[in-house]
């Protein structure tokens, strides 16, 4: 079989691919056609659906995060492979091939997945509560040969206000090295580079394109390395303009629909007793809601508010996939300049001490205000991380608090989870090698395709 390396360049799109001349030399030889997406247009949705040809109604992951009934908990950003519904690309190629090797170079979801080599991040969360940038291999021997050779997995360039080129490149040494080390039949790398400087400045800003032209740099070494090998570049969603954030859960409070509690001045949100609740996520929010009694007075307060486009019921959520039980009985889609916070408190002085950190795992909601320090002061901000890195590098316990709340909200301007209305800012895929035997070339794919697509371009 024909050894593949799968690229997800999030957020790639034909605009930006107009910036990046070693990428679209790609497809010299084979062909680039555009690549519908699922609702929500979100990482771990996408990448379910690339690798289980299954919509999210199929594989179960309906967000990058969702309401944990059986937990009583709103979790976003697992790790375990065991989320996900559906047989993998990997599996579906062992039938034809038993030993067909993969490597996973920081595809989500990853942990635990039934594949050769695994490499991921995962901090160090000490006892004392500092967090020391690391990831997780599967075999162990992995990390020791990536950090030997690359040095530790640079976590803050990975996400927060620091984000930016490091981490790309050294996920794209990693899959060089995994490749000439191991050479797995199936390699998929992820890259996150461009999820950046177009959430935090939006496509239109030339950063944007600079971005694009950066990564195009990094991500020459890895093609060249993967010489005699069928690549495959695909991203995601795109990413579009926003300059309005939408605070659905500040709503359902108001009408006493969302309740918190509150612990030593701080308040937190109590999904226990909460008649509904929304889990934002980019321009998508998950509404969950007790009492199906109430489902319908819910739906028709979420269409008044200011910056909602869609209200997705039953129905709604079955038209798009996204008829799961891990779905809030409510799915709310934004108006196309607009996305959903997470807030719920009404007075900055009782938010929980982790709005003002870069905290995935804690924060009900996405936040993309963890890509600013905090506009509305961002040199006291810098100069609080400086002296909480002196603190950590002393061995002391540290917060690292930078993050901004309405005014980070504010400065985002680029955002994602909406089905695309122009091609020019829907994914992409390109492809080194021409199509499948018997397949004539098209001009797109849809995401539940892909699964198929790699494995035709896998067969000899």
């Amino acid at each position: 079989m024909s050894k593949l390396l799968v690229l997800d360049v999030v957020g790639l799109t034909p605009r930006l691919l107009a910036h990046m001349p070693r990428l679209r030399a790609l497809a010299a030889d084979g062909f680039q056609a555009g690549l519908g997406t699922v609702l929500p247009a979100v990482t771990c949705s996408a990448q379910s659906t690339f690798l289980t040809g299954l919509p999210p109604s199929g594989h179960g992951i309906v967000g990058n995060g969702w309401y944990f009934r059986d937990l009583g908990e709103v979790l976003l950003w697992r790790q375990h492979n065991a989320l996900v519904g559906g047989e993998k690309l990997w599996q579906a190629a062992r039938r034809d091939r038993p030993g067909y090797t993969v490597a996973n170079v920081c595809w989500w979801y990853a942990m635990g997945a039934d594949v050769d080599w695994t490499v991921t991040p995962r901090p160090i969360y000490r006892a004392d509560g500092r967090k020391d940038p690391d990831c997780y291999t599967d075999p162990p021997s992995l990390h020791d040969e990536l950090t030997a050779k690359l040095g530790p997995f640079p976590l803050f360039s990975y996400w927060g206000p620091g984000a930016g080129i490091a981490s790309s490149a050294w996920i794209c040494r990693a899959a060089e090295h995994v490749l000439a080390a191991h050479d797995p039949d199936l390699t998929l790398v992820y890259v996150p580079h461009l999820d950046y400087d177009l959430q935090r400045h939006g496509p239109s800003d030339p950063r944007a394109a600079a971005a694009a032209a950066e990564l195009d740099t990094v991500l020459a070494p890895l093609l060249d390395a993967a010489a005699g090998r069928t690549t495959v570049v695909l991203s995601e969603y795109g990413i579009t303009d926003v300059s309005r954030p939408v605070d659905v859960n500040r709503a359902l409070r108001a009408e006493g629909l969302l309740r918190v509690h509150t612990q030593d001045g701080m308040e937190y949100l109590d999904p226990w007793t909460s008649r509904a609740f929304a889990v934002a996520d980019h321009q998508i929010a998950h509404v969950y809601v007790r009492d199906p009694a109430e489902v319908p007075a819910v739906a028709k307060l979420c269409a008044s508010i200011e910056g909602v486009a869609t209200v997705l019921d039953q129905d709604g959520k079955a038209a798009h996939g996204l008829d799961h039980p891990r779905s809030g009985e409510l799915v709310l889609l934004a108006e196309p300049d607009s996305w959903f916070t997470y807030y719920y408190w009404l007075d900055d002085a009782r938010a929980p001490d982790f709005a003002r950190v870069v905290e995935i795992h804690r924060k009900p909601g996405y936040d993309p205000a963890e890509l600013f320090f905090d506009p509305a002061a961002p040199g006291a901000a810098k100069r609080r991380a400086a002296l909480a890195l002196l603190r950590k590098k002393a061995g002391l316990r540290y917060v690292m608090s930078v993050v901004g709340l309405d005014a980070g909200a504010r400065a985002v301007r680029g955002s994602h989870g909406l089905l695309p209305a122009d091609p020019a800012d829907a994914p992409v895929l390109l492809c080194s090698a021409p199509a499948p035997a018997g397949a004539p070339p098209r001009s797109r794919y849809e995401a539940t395709e892909v699964k198929d697509l790699l494995l035709r371009l896998a067969q000899p």
